[in-house]
Parts: structure tokens; C-alpha cells; sequence
């Protein structure tokens, strides 16, 4: 590790009504129950990803090591199952906050295990991905609050964790 990485303070929820320039995504051309498939997709791809030498390298000093996403997408694969539930659960809840940048120091991102950390990440995606798959048609309009307020569907918060994971795959090939 290098140091630590500027906080990404940013409020992503614009790439809902716009693609992404960094990284193409594009929220209008996914349909939520699609979603699911997607997930698996990037899980799968994650695992030899992190088994290739120098997983652990930061190839810029702004940008995390292939290992530190890897923690972050099994990370944010936790988060959205657990925020889902919640959705799907209660009416309106809050969101715990979650400062993603914290959690990559206090859980040492870097100096965990390459084969594990894919092994977690899989199983984390195979576990939201099901959670996706069972949501009942009615229930994809069930929402939930983030901490700064911003509002979520089931379908957009399904859109909203995609695009999070296809920006860190995104982040970690180009």
C-alpha cells in the first residue's frame, strides 16, 4: 500500500438518469430484473482476476490495487443484500451509513488474501444475486433512505449497486 486514497466523496446517484461517462454504464438499458444475471457475470470474472501476480499493486497511486476492489465489491455486495432485506422488510427504512474508505483502512484491504477475498467476493454476489432474483413484481417499487436522503426503489438501488460494480471492474481493466 502506497497510502491512503483520497476519500470519494462524490453522490453517484446521477448514474440512475445518465450513463457514465468513465465507465459506460448505462441505467436505462438494464432492466432491474436483469440485474441479477449481471452480478453473477462480474463475480465470475473477479476470480481469476484476482489470481494474476501483482494483485496487491497499486498501478497508480490514486486508485486502489485489484485486491482493494476485490474487498470493495464483496463489501458492496454485503451492503446492498443486507440494504435490500431492509427494503423488502420494513417500510422506508434508513440506510446505516457506510463510509467505504474507512472500512478499506480498518479492515486492511491490502493485506488480505487474493484467493479468499475472491472465494468471499463470489459468494457474497451469488447471495444479493438470489435476493434480486426473488423479488416479488410488486416489491420493485418498495423503498428505502440513504443517510444524505437520497431515495431508492428496490429497481433503482438493483441499477444503482450494478453500475458500482461495473465501474470497479472498469477501474481495475483500464
Amino acid at each position: 500500500m502506497t497510502g491512503p486514497i483520497e476519500p470519494d466523496s462524490k453522490d453517484w446517484t446521477w448514474v440512475l438518469t445518465r450513463p457514465c461517462p468513465e465507465c459506460g454504464f448505462d441505467a436505462s438499458g438494464v432492466p432491474p430484473t436483469e440485474v441479477a444475471r449481471h452480478i453473477r457475470d462480474d463475480a465470475a470474472a473477479w476470480v481469476p482476476r484476482l489470481q494474476q501476480p501483482g494483485v496487491a499493486t497499486r498501478n497508480r497511486p490514486d486508485r486502489w490495487s485489484t485486491l482493494e476492489y476485490g474487498c470493495h465489491v464483496r463489501d458492496v455486495h454485503r451492503i446492498f443484500a443486507h440494504r435490500v432485506e431492509l427494503m423488502l422488510t420494513e417500510d422506508d427504512p434508513q440506510f446505516p451509513n457506510w463510509d467505504q474508505d474507512a472500512t478499506a483502512v480498518a479492515d486492511d484491504y491490502a493485506s488480505q488474501d487474493p484467493q479468499r477475498v475472491a472465494g468471499e467476493l463470489f459468494d457474497a454476489a451469488g447471495v444479493v444475486a438470489d435476493l434480486y432474483d426473488r423479488v416479488p413484481d410488486g416489491a420493485w417499487s418498495r423503498r428505502g433512505l440513504r443517510s444524505n436522503g437520497s431515495t431508492f426503489t428496490v429497481a433503482t438501488i438493483a441499477l444503482y449497486h450494478l453500475h458500482d460494480i461495473v465501474h470497479h471492474a472498469h477501474d481495475v481493466t483500464h
